[in-house]
């Protein structure tokens, strides 16, 4: 595995911010960690990060433990924090050397180039990072993360700040770090998680709520399926209720309708039989699923 994060705990004064979070993740997987505010997300990846030490619990990157050995965890992580602290008065080029010389690359400007490259800053590179919008100075903070080419990526709200032009480029950019990086970031934006992600660990109130791939997560907390119906025909409300597993029916309309159920396969099967028994001409149907937005509002509306 390559992270590896075991019961970890860590309370400021009387708050409980993280309690008992416990996951792992293995090379090559693109994870999203999603949480409500104040559920303890960048406190977890600040203790990761070896940022913040945990009250309990235990933690290992790339086999090494982050409490016995945090120098050599923090050279295996390139990490971007929310803050994305800068030293505005360097140029963008220079800071990235100063990163660079902390890690003591052989080849500092070929890996300074590649990052910039990458990052799309080229034409930023001469500027000094205060001059920069603040998606350019999240796309330095990136760089900066990249440059010494870690194996582990801590990325907390990478895209913060950047139009959506820009979001799909470091979208790319994080895609194709993954192919070979272990990423673990935290973001607000659902849709770039969807995006990007096959699997996602949720947080509430300090605890994992969630951790799966999003497609079994949408299947597993699909309260209320739902199938939309078209039919050429206008039917009346008392003559759906001859269909077993109709729990609520919508008309839309010009023969569309949106049925509830508990069983949308089950239905389907009634479905096409009624309508064949009925006379009626089924022209499609298809099954709604959960997005993620819908599971994260289930999941982090409940106490955990």
């Amino acid at each position: 595995m390559s992270i590896i994060v075991a019961g970890i705990q860590k309370r400021y004064g009387n708050q409980l911010a993280v309690g008992g979070v416990s996951f792992e993740l293995q090379r090559g997987e693109i994870v999203g960690f999603l949480g409500p505010n104040g559920a303890g997300k960048s406190t977890t990846l600040k203790m990761i990060t070896g940022y913040v030490q945990p009250d309990a619990g235990t933690i290992q990157v790339e086999g090494l433990s982050v409490a016995e050995h945090p120098l050599e965890v923090r050279k295996k992580i390139g990490y971007l924090p929310e803050a994305n602290p800068l030293y505005y008065d360097m140029y963008v080029r220079e800071y990235l050397q100063f990163i660079a010389g902390v890690h003591h690359l052989p080849a500092p400007e070929k890996a300074i180039n590649q990052v910039i490259e990458m990052t799309g800053l080229t034409r930023e590179a001469h500027k000094k990072c205060g001059q920069l919008s603040k998606g350019y100075k999240q796309r330095v903070g990136l760089a900066a993360a990249l440059v010494h080419n870690p194996p582990v990526l801590i990325l907390d709200e990478p895209t913060s700040g950047l139009d959506p032009n820009q979001i799909v480029e470091i979208r790319e950019v994080i895609r194709k770090q993954g192919a070979d990086k272990t990423i673990l970031f935290s973001s607000h934006i659902l849709q770039e998680v969807e995006a990007i992600c096959d699997r996602v660990i949720i947080l509430h109130q300090g605890k994992v709520v969630a951790d799966n791939r999003i497609r079994q997560l949408q299947q597993e907390e699909n309260s209320g399926q739902v199938l939309e119906v078209q039919l050429r025909e206008e039917v009346a409300e008392q003559e759906w209720r001859e269909v077993p597993g109709v729990h609520q029916l919508i008309a839309m309309g010009g023969g569309r309708y949106r049925i509830s159920t508990q069983d949308a396969e089950q239905l389907s099967r009634a479905l096409m039989q009624w309508t064949v028994q009925k006379g009626y001409t089924l022209l499609s149907f298809q099954r709604e699923e959960s997005s993620l937005e819908d599971v994260f509002r289930q999941l982090t509306s409940q106490q955990p």
